[in-house]
């Protein structure tokens, strides 16, 4: 009987994982790459620094504290964004800020690392 209040404890606990997971936007990179081959416009949020010392090819640069400021010059807000940086935490941050912005569809990659996983 304890096995099988684990196991249904366990199975609740994975489905809420991946309700979360969706709801907070992130992307496996797998379908990140699929998103931006499709015409997802890929935003590097790191500074100007860090992207000049590399980057993903196509992105373009508006670090995290210019979204709200510069989001116009991602384009249409119904076209998907894929947003990274170098660990997650600014990505996120970024995410939230164009959902707020009214953009439909923004994917965190979170890590640019991630990308050729």
């Amino acid at each position: 009987m304890q096995d099988r209040i684990f196991l249904l404890a366990a199975a609740a606990a994975f489905f809420l994982f991946l309700v979360y997971w969706q709801r907070s936007g992130k992307v496996d990179p797998a379908r990140a790459r699929a998103l931006v081959e499709q015409g997802a416009r890929l935003v590097d949020v790191r500074s100007p620094g860090e992207f000049s010392g590399g980057h993903l090819p196509g992105a373009i640069n508006i670090p995290v504290g210019e979204v709200r400021a510069r989001h116009g010059e991602i384009g249409d807000r119904t076209r998907p964004v894929v947003v990274y940086c170098a660990s997650g935490r600014r990505s996120a941050s970024a995410t939230s800020t164009l959902k707020g912005l009214g953009f439909s569809e923004v994917y965190d990659l979170g890590a640019m690392a991630r990308w050729n996983r």
